[in-house]
């Protein structure tokens, strides 16, 4: 049973992978000014984003003579109601763009700490938090570790990656897949407008269209049906293309393989039985990701609404998960305003100090 909890989960995962970079144009049908508009942010020079994600609530009713159990609750009390937030601001010529991470833990071990990040096309940097109950040196805490790619390359016996950091080509890779897997699903039952005023939209955020895609009970079934037998082919076609093979380093031949499977029907009994049950186990109170345009078509407000029950017969196990999340873009195109900068100095420490801080060689990493 879990198996059939892990498909509908990856079902509803994919499908918020896939919207998230959704945008809009003009006044158009949902459909296709999402398509439209996703290829038009693939010229993105630069952008400020603020990023929430909030566990609303966590459960597990799971027997108490689990010997697991115990280590389950404890887990639970700390992600309940957990914050993260990420504040970045991004650049593409030249490539360099800044995060800091913020993750809040509530519960009896309630926790906090805040992960300041750069990265530009050879180099990360990631600042030292100091983490509770995590014996890490006082010297190099609220420093930044330097990640040279080229050299962890070299050590690796590898050439470095650059390609993986193409981000034009990664915006044009998620505008190709967004177009193969919209073009699979009915609009009237999966998107549709919503009047901006209506949208809960918060202050600041000054939009002209709202598109909204929804998952319920009714519809949950086909949907899982259509990704895995129309959209993942078609996105198997898109990730195969000789133009995304450096920035997506898989083989061609296990791509290949994997579509030859699914187009051959190989466990699609299986696959049909899970399905067939899908609403003895899984419940969807609410799946809702909405994404707001503004008057120049670019995203400027995402969210997501997601709240789900599982229950697993068997042995009588009921899992219930509800949470928030919201993306929020500012300074479209317009000068990059980096708060961190790229770090220097003795602010930094190397991979191979850092190493050393602990007793090890960077040759583990």
């Amino acid at each position: 049973m879990f198996k059939k909890w892990g498909l509908s989960a990856a079902a509803l995962l994919v499908a918020t992978a896939v919207i998230l970079p959704g945008c809009a144009s003009k006044q158009e049908p949902p459909k296709e000014a999402l398509k439209n508009a996703a290829a038009k942010a693939v010229t993105l020079s630069s952008y400020e984003l603020n990023t929430k994600f909030v566990v609303n609530n966590l459960s597990i009713d799971a027997p108490t003579d689990d010997p697991s159990s115990a280590m389950a609750t404890q887990v639970i009390s700390m992600l309940k109601n957990a914050e993260i937030s990420v504040d970045s601001v991004y650049q593409a010529d030249p490539m360099q763009t800044e995060a800091t991470l913020v993750l809040n833990l509530k519960g009896d071990m309630a926790m906090s700490f805040t992960i300041p990040i750069v990265a530009t096309k050879e180099k990360v940097y990631i600042k030292v938090p100091s983490i509770p109950f995590f014996p890490i040196p006082e010297n190099i805490v609220g420093k930044f570790v330097e990640l040279d790619l080229k050299e962890l390359a070299e050590k690796s016996g590898q050439e470095i990656n650059t390609a993986a950091l193409d981000t034009e080509k990664a915006r044009k890779l998620q505008s190709e897949v967004l177009d193969a897997v919209l073009a699979q699903y009915d609009e009237a039952k999966y998107f549709k407008d919503i009047k901006p005023k209506d949208a809960g939209l918060p202050e600041g955020v000054d939009a002209k269209q709202v598109i909204q895609f929804g998952l319920n009970n009714d519809n949950i079934k086909e949907a899982i049906t259509i990704f895995i037998n129309n959209a993942l082919p078609k996105l198997f076609d898109v990730i195969s293309k000789e133009e995304y093979k450096d920035l997506l380093q898989v083989d061609p031949a296990d791509l290949a393989k994997a579509k030859e499977e699914i187009l051959a029907g190989k466990n699609k009994e299986e696959i049909d039985k899970d399905l067939a049950d899908l609403e003895k186990y899984l419940t969807i109170n609410q799946f809702q990701f909405n994404t707001a345009i503004n008057k120049d078509d670019f995203p400027v407000y995402q969210n997501l609404l997601m709240d789900f029950k599982v229950n697993i017969p068997e042995d009588s196990t009921n899992i219930g998960l509800s949470v928030t999340g919201s993306n929020q873009y500012s300074k479209i195109n317009d000068k990059a305003d980096f708060k961190i900068g790229i770090p220097q100095g003795d602010a930094v420490v190397t991979l191979d100090e850092l190493q050393k801080q602990f007793g090890g060689s960077s040759d583990t990493f």
